[in-house]
């Protein structure tokens, strides 16, 4: 049964649809979400939005009835404005899919009220590729069939994980939310390291690219804890023990490095949830 199967006839309402409510869009629809049961909310649509509006997509346009799903894609600071807008649907049977870094779920259950059903959800920013991966925590007004259902919304953009409890999302927020940018930074590091060894600039960046997403894709293919990926690597005196003394040397080697980088990150975000 495909996603539109298992959507009611209210359809899904998504508020504000630029990089990730795009990728998420984009997913659903590949997968079998039909354009005439989604209704956009977003002040500034793409021409490729617009041009769904001849396949029945609504757009910009106030739902009449309400939706099964409501998903609020909107950046943090502009949620005041737009959730308003969507508070008459609240506790009823909408549930409501937050990706909006950082509000909390009782934030929504304050503007929405305490009975509608919430699923706060991190997404990470390769979902804009299909190769993301997304943490979920709810309300205890979410049903084990709406959870199952946005665990495919959300396996349309890659991977999910279900969290214990919302205070878990710091750590997420810290670990895969933030992390593509610590893989990226490695990628700057390793192509100006590759330089300073001779290498032309685009070649250099071109090894330390394909060298990265290579080791990311096997990881994930192989099935092989990273741990014994390394060691195959790794022979006795050779060019990588060499290098690995050096990365995982302590104290404030690679493991104590990113410690302490992913708890700045956490408690960053507990700052902010916190106002």
């Amino acid at each position: 049964m495909s996603i539109g199967e298992k959507i009611g006839n209210g359809g899904l309402l998504l508020l504000g649809c630029g990089k990730m409510g795009g990728a998420m869009l984009r997913g659903w629809l590949a997968q079998g979400l039909a354009a005439d049961q989604v209704t956009v909310l977003d002040p500034y649509p793409a021409d490729w939005l617009v041009a769904l509006e001849a396949d029945g997509l609504r757009l910009n346009k106030q739902p009449e009835t309400a939706p099964d799903i409501a998903v609020i894609a909107t950046k943090p600071q502009i949620m005041a404005d737009a959730i308003p807008g969507v508070a008459a649907f609240g506790n009823g049977p909408t549930m409501f899919i937050s990706v909006a870094a950082g509000t909390l779920i009782s934030t929504f259950e304050e503007m929405l009220g305490d009975k509608t059903p919430i699923i706060r959800v991190m997404p990470n920013t390769p979902a804009a590729i299909g190769a993301g991966i997304s943490a979920l925590v709810s309300n205890d007004s979410v049903s084990g069939d709406q959870m199952a259902l946005a665990e495919e919304l959300l396996a349309a953009v890659g991977q999910t994980v279900l969290l214990d409890n919302e205070e878990q999302m710091h750590a997420v927020t810290a670990l895969s939310g933030s992390g593509p940018a610590y893989v990226f930074a490695m990628a700057e590091a390793m192509t100006s390291a590759g330089e300073k060894l001779g290498l032309p600039s685009d070649m250099a960046k071109k090894l330390a690219l394909g060298t990265i997403a290579g080791a990311g894709r096997l990881m994930l293919e192989s099935g092989t804890e990273p741990a014994t990926l390394r060691e195959q690597v790794t022979s006795p005196n050779g060019t990588t023990y060499a290098g690995l003394q050096v990365l995982q040397q302590t104290p404030e080697g690679l493991q104590d490095l990113i410690d302490a980088t992913l708890k700045a990150a956490s408690d960053r975000s507990e700052e902010l949830a916190k106002g």
